[in-house]
């Protein structure tokens, strides 16, 4: 029942919903800011260079302390977006109109966004460890010498992994959303404004344990034992 109700409108047999509505318009929206932000870099940075100068910085040292200045320089376009992706589809939840039985609905509060996501870092981690190590030795690094029962073990290992951070993060935020939902209901003043208040902290740390995570795999995948 509540799926088709999110369900906005078809594209011929495909059915579009206002996760993946909300999406588009994030996705617009981060665009148009980085173009705006990026087309005439100054030696002294005006409001919106300074802006996205700041977050780039940010990030950068933030996930150099997970990967290394190495790794990062290397693949750092990939971990900012999945940062930028995830910080501000989580923060739209916050925006009027946002929520399960509105128009407009919190991506990674969808199931199938975040599976998307787990697939994408899935084979980031991956092809970075391949990369880096070439094929035979990253088979090697993460299969190893190793008896058949740990051998299936490590497999269904690398698969866990993603999808485990796709589950969490999903489940964080669906919940998250619910439950704000049903306080409205029962106390209509007060309680949405502090679960709203809470929601800024609660957002922030649902992206670093998903980035973070994300790291981790990435360098172990990607170093040398």
């Amino acid at each position: 029942m509540e799926e088709t109700s999110n369900v906005l409108f078809s594209i011929g047999p495909l059915e579009v919903s206002g996760s993946v509505v909300t999406m588009w318009i994030l996705i617009l929206v981060v665009t148009l800011f980085s173009i705006l932000a990026t087309r005439n870099m100054k030696d002294v940075p005006g409001k919106l260079q300074n802006v996205a100068e700041l977050v780039v910085g940010g990030l950068r040292n933030y996930f150099t302390g997970t990967l290394g200045k190495e790794l990062c320089d290397k693949y750092f376009p990939i971990f900012g977006t999945f940062f930028i992706f995830i910080i501000v589809s989580n923060y739209s939840g916050l925006l009027p109109g946002a929520g399960h039985f509105r128009v407009f609905h919190v991506p990674t509060a969808n199931l199938s966004v975040t599976a998307g996501l787990a697939i994408i870092a899935f084979f980031t981690t991956h092809i970075i460890g391949i990369r880096e190590k070439g094929f035979g030795k990253y088979l090697l690094s993460v299969l190893g010498s190793m008896t058949i029962p740990l051998f299936f073990l490590a497999i269904i290992e690398q698969f866990v992994r993603p999808f485990s951070l796709a589950l969490r993060l999903y489940g964080n935020l669906y919940g998250e959303e619910m439950v704000t939902e049903n306080l409205y209901k029962i106390f209509p003043v007060g309680v949405p404004l502090v679960m709203q208040i809470l929601s800024i902290l609660f957002c922030l740390i649902q992206v670093l344990v998903f980035t973070m995570l994300l790291s981790i795999y990435v360098k172990e995948a990607a170093e040398d034992e």
